[in-house]
């Protein structure tokens, strides 16, 4: 640590702050900033209720000055974490949040950049409580230690920080429309090509295309130490279009000898999520034993249908918009074997789908590539903030 640094606990630097019960006069007027309000993008304040103290909920009791920090103790590695600008002074904020006003002597902006440091979110994230709303204390955040130099130092690491993390959050937001638009390219190449064989093939159903479509075993399966893995929709991996077989349950070998051969995929089918986070396909590439649940569909296509072809083909939007379109239900939209089944598909040659599944292939290959780069460039900006911040605390700046 430099010389004139010191060290001492986030309670030792912060005023007192007030607490109000707005329901104490019910037609006044306030903004209130419940938790979801700070964004943890932008780390802001992006909306606010106006209500009055009536209907005020209980949570609402904590004041607010301008250039207040304000920090969420519930799920407090979210990092929602913000600075009340000056049209908030005098607000309220939920309990949710702690409220940190630094004494004289402290810049606000350093108490606000120390939050986001790998040692204090280390620590909110090893003390944190409870499974549903993992949460801190106001107390443990008083406890965790600020090291700060003199008045003038801290201004000038600041104005540093914010330099740099302008520049960042630009660069950031290149990546990320870069990242964006990677994906568009091969959306507008799945559309395109799709919307020409609609055009040029026969119109037919789904079923018309395939020797089964079936889903998964409604009978709740029994679970084993070893045996046959059982394929749910949270092991549909959708960015990837991959079955995750890392995570699953295993079921008895004499459970899964039992099924019927539809209900026991192989390698060319293509797997269809039918419920809840319906519409995502995807292709079984290997010759393995599983079964998977009822929530899940199966289409084994004709010989003269190219199952990779038919992975795009479900892939599609004019595919997506009929399931869309007929799912039904209220908690969780439901796609039916019915509605499956009758899915308008266009036939068309078995060397044109083999042809045009090569290209696709060739698109999704690049734009995978494309969007593993700019990943590797965000995370590569995020590591560069990390290490700004532990630099700027340990008096490295």
């Amino acid at each position: 640590m430099k010389a004139g640094w010191q060290t001492k606990t986030l309670g030792e630097v912060l005023e007192k702050t007030g607490t109000v019960n707005p329901l104490q006069s019910p037609e006044a007027k306030f903004d209130y900033i419940d938790v979801s309000s700070v964004s943890n993008q932008t780390f802001r304040i992006e909306e606010t209720q106006r209500l009055k103290g009536k209907d005020a909920p209980s949570r609402a009791r904590r004041l607010v000055r301008a250039k207040d920090i304000l920090f969420a103790t519930v799920r407090p590695t979210l990092q929602r974490i913000a600075i009340v600008p000056d049209e908030l002074d005098e607000q309220i904020c939920s309990t949710g949040y702690f409220v940190l006003r630094p004494k004289q002597g402290i810049d606000h902006n350093f108490l606000f950049y120390s939050l986001f440091t790998e040692k204090f979110m280390g620590q909110m994230a090893s003390l944190q409580k409870g499974a549903s709303y993992p949460a801190v204390t106001d107390g443990e955040v008083r406890q965790q230690p600020l090291s700060f130099p003199p008045l003038p130092e801290q201004q000038r690491i600041v104005g540093i920080l914010d330099e740099a993390f302008d520049g960042i959050a630009t660069a950031k937001a290149n990546a990320e429309k870069n990242l964006q638009n990677a994906r568009a390219l091969f959306e507008g190449h799945l559309q395109s090509v799709f919307t020409e064989a609609w055009k040029a093939g026969e119109l037919v159903t789904l079923a018309d295309l395939a020797d089964d479509i079936t889903d998964g075993d409604h009978i709740p399966p029994p679970k084993a130490s070893s045996g046959v893995p059982f394929i749910t929709i949270g092991n549909i991996a959708k960015d990837t279009r991959t079955i995750d077989f890392a995570n699953t349950f295993m079921v008895p070998r004499e459970y899964f000898d039992k099924l019927k051969s539809n209900k026991k995929p192989k390698k060319g089918d293509v797997l269809y999520t039918v419920t809840g986070s319906f519409g995502i396909p995807v292709l079984v590439s290997e010759s393995r034993d599983f079964c998977f649940q009822r929530h899940i569909g199966l289409v084994r296509p004709k010989p003269e249908v190219s199952s990779e072809w038919l992975l795009y083909l479900l892939m599609s939007p004019q595919v997506l918009r009929q399931a869309n379109d007929g799912a039904t239900g209220t908690a969780q939209k439901t796609v039916s074997l019915k509605l499956l089944r009758s899915f308008q598909v266009p036939r068309v040659p078995l060397a044109l789908q083999r042809a045009t599944a090569a290209k696709l292939d060739a698109v999704i290959n690049e734009t995978q590539r494309l969007e593993s780069l700019y990943q590797q460039k965000i995370a590569a900006l995020d590591d560069l903030k990390k290490s700004l911040l532990h630099q700027a605390f340990n008096g490295q700046l």
